[in-house]
């Protein structure tokens, strides 16, 4: 073996090394951070709890909304709408039909589904700033209809409607809110390995590759009509489950909570967090709960300013969201250990 083949053989030796080592680590981070939210609850106060939870539930709403924008490259600004979708399906089965809580969940997430799918066949003819208008038309909407008359006898009109929290079973000596969060926990946990094999596998790729080179992926043999809506349908789907659990842990589901605001703060959260990071969804949910608390604790009479400063800088600083620093981090780390 030559020198150069030596050196290269040893290069590519110690690059393997280091990813290794960065996977071992990722790992590891990923239990600690499972270990860390199981205890959590246990440590804070029920206020706490509860904000943690919507965390938890906005990471999983991020989730959905990354798989479209991220990794399939589809904009959107309507997603409040499939948010509202699944809140209103699990408070009318709750509340008319006296159906479990937790079977409304599922029936909420494939309801949103359809609706998504069904709505991203006509939008397979908008791409940029035209689909993202039409999204928005979206959130607009749906919002007035969950108001309209003819409609009032299901959904409360205005008013909304109230719902119960549900029981702790089996006899545990935990609050509601804290087994709210368990449950939430659980399904976030399900939903993250589902949204990290799917990426990683053929859809993902074909999504990936429909994003960055349309044509090519259609010359590729990639159905991409079939794909987009499938997109859509699964960002629907877990936006959709999001509003559910939302409506069992705040007990109550009116217009109001789910204007255009909710669907902006939705897609800052997957800027924040980082598009085309599954993982990232959680930093986004801490900055959708946590950021607008702090800025008016900052500021009573511009809280909006605050929030405006704290995105910009951290546009500034971590421009690729917080999971692309880290991961540029870890790199840099990886680097250095690999020099030495």
């Amino acid at each position: 073996m030559t020198a150069d083949a030596q050196q290269s053989a040893e290069a590519r030796s110690a690059r393997e090394i280091a990813i290794d080592r960065m996977a071992t680590w990722r790992q590891l981070a990923t239990a600690a951070v499972i270990v860390g939210a199981c205890v959590l609850p246990l440590l804070v106060s029920d206020y706490r709890n509860f904000q943690f939870t919507q965390v938890i539930i906005y990471a999983i709403a991020l989730m959905g909304l990354n798989i479209l924008m991220g990794i399939n490259g589809q904009i959107s600004l309507g997603h409040g709408a499939f948010y509202a979708i699944g809140a209103y399906t699990a408070a009318i089965m709750m509340t008319h039909w006296g159906v479990s809580p937790y079977l409304t969940i599922p029936v909420a997430g494939a309801l949103a589904f359809l609706f998504g799918f069904l709505f991203g066949i006509p939008a397979l003819r908008l791409h940029g700033l035209y689909l993202a208008l039409a999204t928005l038309a979206l959130a607009l909407a749906l919002p007035q209809l969950l108001r309209f008359d003819a409609f009032e006898d299901w959904t409360g009109g205005v008013q909304g409607i109230f719902i119960d929290k549900p029981v702790v079973p089996f006899g545990l000596s935990l609050s509601q809110d804290q087994w709210l969060y368990y449950v939430c926990l659980a399904i976030v946990l399900v939903l993250y390995w589902a949204a990290l094999n799917l990426v990683r596998g053929r859809v993902g790729r074909a999504l990936m590759a429909i994003r960055d080179h349309h044509i090519a992926a259609e010359s590729m043999g990639i159905d991409t009509a079939r794909f987009k809506s499938l997109a859509f349908g699964v960002s629907a789907l877990y936006t959709g489950i999001a509003g559910a659990l939302s409506a069992l842990v705040v007990n109550f589901a009116s217009p109001d909570s789910f204007n255009v605001l909710l669907s902006i703060a939705l897609l800052v959260g997957v800027v924040v967090g980082g598009l085309g990071s599954i993982g990232g969804a959680v930093f986004g949910g801490l900055f959708i709960v946590f950021v607008p608390n702090l800025s008016q604790s900052i500021s009573d009479a511009a809280p909006w300013v605050i929030y405006g400063l704290f995105l910009i800088v951290l546009m500034f600083v971590m421009p690729n969201g917080v999971a692309g620093f880290l991961a540029w981090a870890a790199s840099r780390l990886a680097g250095r250990g690999e020099r030495s």
